[in-house]
Parts: structure tokens; sequence; C-alpha cells
């Protein structure tokens, strides 16, 4: 394979950055790298692993990326666990526990000699979690990876998970105040976006006045937009509210723009919500889009003025990390990772409430130096810590650690 994808993110980043990650691929070249997840459309976990895949290969090694299977009470199952480690004070039923372990039994048998021969398995989130204690014959290092708030969970649920993580040789984390306590090594690293993706890549005008024309969309009045999954813990019914707030003040139009994952049995279930806040304003646009709709979304956040991720809990937000390479300043819930990105009053704005998103709403569109100053900000901001030549650098040092971990001093040639 030509290095072709390096070539076009040295053009980004710059030569120095490229002939560093050759050089940590180097020691791991021909390695089997296994990733597992539990979706492969849908939420910010499989849009990375599209992007990290080819991108590893490129540099030597040889991963792979698999999805487990499941069904209703499965996804019913995480979905709930997802929740209550996010705070949700709620018990997980029984029954739903034992069609977790069941399934991922089932997907143990499809995947053990894979993950067994492998040198390194990433395991994403609490999904796939137990298949480490279903892989008594594997040889090389596994981490599992958690995308997710645990800062705060419901404590039955964390212990009962922990059981399947403690093993593992190590966990990564987004945040450090994400992480729990456990008897392996922990590390840190935050989630990226790819510049070369549909979702992020330059587009023309004509494609953005058909973005524009499509979603119905004046140009002449300002736009904010917030893209995500339909999930309560994204607040799209309180971004309905702080948009009527500010609408008393500015004209404006409010975009929602997300879709589901096959892993989230509630999407549908949120999004007749907010259809319902929205009810009776034409300027309000709810678009349920397709998993695929990646450059509609780049469209969507191209062309609005502001973007607005009131999120009230939040693994990271990589709407957030995608609008401001946009150049766009950002709204955002004061929660988990949307603080790594959007530092208060420079790249935008953190909120807790609808009434403080609409305060900073009419306050950037009445003060258009101070939205295109922000915006500027943000774009540095994402290139110098966001991208995924930072997230796939950071892996591939995490590998060599884990590795070499007895080593006080790891050589690079």
């Amino acid at each position: 394979m030509t290095d072709l994808l390096l070539d076009q993110y040295q053009e980004i980043v710059g030569e120095d950055v490229i002939n560093n990650l050759r050089q940590l691929a180097e020691p791991l070249r021909g390695a089997k790298v296994v990733h597992v997840n539990s979706t492969r459309e849908g939420g910010g976990v499989a849009e990375i692993l599209h992007r990290m895949i080819p991108l590893k290969k490129e540099l030597g090694l040889e991963p792979s990326w698999e999805v487990i299977a499941g069904e209703g009470e499965f996804y019913q199952c995480t979905k709930y666990m997802h929740n209550t480690l996010q705070g949700n004070r709620s018990e997980i039923p029984q029954h739903l526990l034992k069609r977790y372990e069941e399934t991922n039994e089932e997907n143990a048998e499809r995947l053990r000699g894979q993950l067994e021969e492998a040198d390194f398995v990433f395991i994403h989130d609490p999904q796939p979690a137990p298949l480490l204690s279903l892989c008594s014959g594997r040889r090389g290092k596994w981490v599992w990876r958690c995308h997710i708030d645990v800062s705060r969970p419901y404590r039955p649920v964390w212990k009962y998970l922990r059981n399947f993580v403690e093993p593992y040789d190590a966990s990564i984390w987004s945040l450090a105040e994400f992480a729990q306590p456990l008897h392996h090594p922990l590390y840190l690293i935050a989630p990226s976006i790819d510049p070369l993706s549909d979702k992020n890549i330059e587009l023309s005008q004509k494609e953005l006045k058909g973005v524009l024309k499509r979603s119905k969309l004046d140009p002449d009045r300002p736009i904010v937009v917030q893209v995500s999954r339909f999930d309560r813990f994204k607040d799209p019914v309180g971004v309905v509210q702080a948009f009527r707030l500010a609408k008393t003040f500015v004209p404006l139009q409010l975009v929602l723009a997300g879709g589901g994952a096959t892993d989230d049995p509630e999407g549908e279930e949120v999004l007749a919500e907010v259809r319902a806040a929205a009810a009776g304003d034409s300027d309000i646009h709810v678009m349920l889009l397709p998993s695929d709709a990646h450059r509609t979304i780049n469209g969507l956040q191209r062309i609005s003025d502001i973007v607005v991720q009131k999120s009230t809990r939040e693994g990271f937000g990589l709407t957030v990390t995608e609008a401001m390479w946009k150049g766009k300043p950002v709204i955002g819930g004061e929660v988990g990772g949307i603080r790594l990105q959007v530092h208060n009053h420079h790249t935008g704005f953190l909120v807790n409430t609808p009434e403080g998103a609409a305060l900073r709403i009419r306050y950037l569109l009445t003060h258009r130096d101070k939205l295109e100053e922000m915006g500027r900000k943000a774009r540095q901001f994402i290139l110098e810590n966001f991208l995924i030549t930072r997230h796939v650098r950071e892996y591939l040092t995490l590998m060599l650690a884990i590795l070499r971990g007895t080593e006080e001093r790891i050589e690079l040639v």
C-alpha cells in the first residue's frame, strides 16, 4: 500500500507529526490488533474506528474490527448500563443481565480464535466487556476502552461491570475524572476527528447551497445547529427551549439533526419527544438522518452561525470537535469532554441551562466580531489537539508501553 493517507495527513499536520507516527509504528509492524465494539454505524466509536483502522494498516500493523451481534434484550440491558453508569439510579432486571452474559458467550464462540491469536485486543465500552473472561487461551494484551462518563456511576451497576473489567491489562479513559479505581494501569486518551472524512472535508459553495435548499432553511437568517443522536443526555428538548427564548430577541432558525444507533433502543422515543416540543414552529427543523449522511452533517455545521451541544452528560462530544474544526463557536453543556474543548469565552461558551444557552446565542449573534474570533481560535485548537493523527500516536505509544512495561526506557530508531 502506498502512503497516500499519510501524505494527505502530512499536508494538514506537517511532516514531523507523520514521521513520528512512522517511528512509533516500526517496532509494532505486523502486530495483529483487534478492535471490538457493538455497532458499525452510528455514534462516535464507530466513526473513529472507520478512520483509524486504515491508518493503522498503512503504518504496518495488521488491524481488524469486529462488531458483536445482539438482539432486543441485550441492547435494552446495555442501554440501562450506559444510563446508570452515567448517573441514573436504576436496577437492571436480572433477566436482562442474564441475556447480556449469554450474548457475550455467543459472540465469544464466533470470535474466540481471532481474539486469542491477537497481539492486542481493544474492547470498546460495556457491551463486549465480558469477552476477556471467555477467552482463556488469549496470548496478547487486552485493553478496555471506556468512552462514557463513569465519574458518578450507580454503584451496584459499576460493581457488576468491574468484575469483567478488572482483569484487563489496562484501560483507557477520555478524562481523568471519568476513571474509576482499578488494579491495572489506566491511560488517558481523548477521542478525535478525521479531517479527511466526508464529515470534515471542505465542501464547495454549490454543495452548501444544496444543503440549505434541501433543509428548507432561509439563507438570510441566522442558523443554530445541534447534531447528535436523539438521546436524553444530549438534551434536545432543552435546546428547543433555549431557541425559543433567544428567538424573542433575534430572528433565528434551529436545526436538530441526528440519527439513531443500532445499540440504542430509546432513540425513537426521544425523537418523538423532540418533535412534540417543536410542534407548531416552522423555524425548528428536526431532521432524522441516515447513518451515512456525513456530507449533510458537514454541510449543516458549515452553514450554521453557531453550533450547540447542550448535553447534560457527555463522554467527549465529537460533534463539538467537528464544529470547531469548521471554525464555529460552540455553546456546550458544562460537562464531560465538552469542557476539554470549549474554553469558556475563547472557543465558545459553557452553559448549564436553556436560559444560559439562549443568552449566549443572543450575545454571539449581536457581536459578530466575537463570533468570528472564537471560530478562528476553535479551529486552531482542534488542529493542535484533537485530530486522528494525535489519537493514533497515543494508541501506538500505549501499545509500546504495555508491551515493554518493565523497561524504564524504550529506544526508538
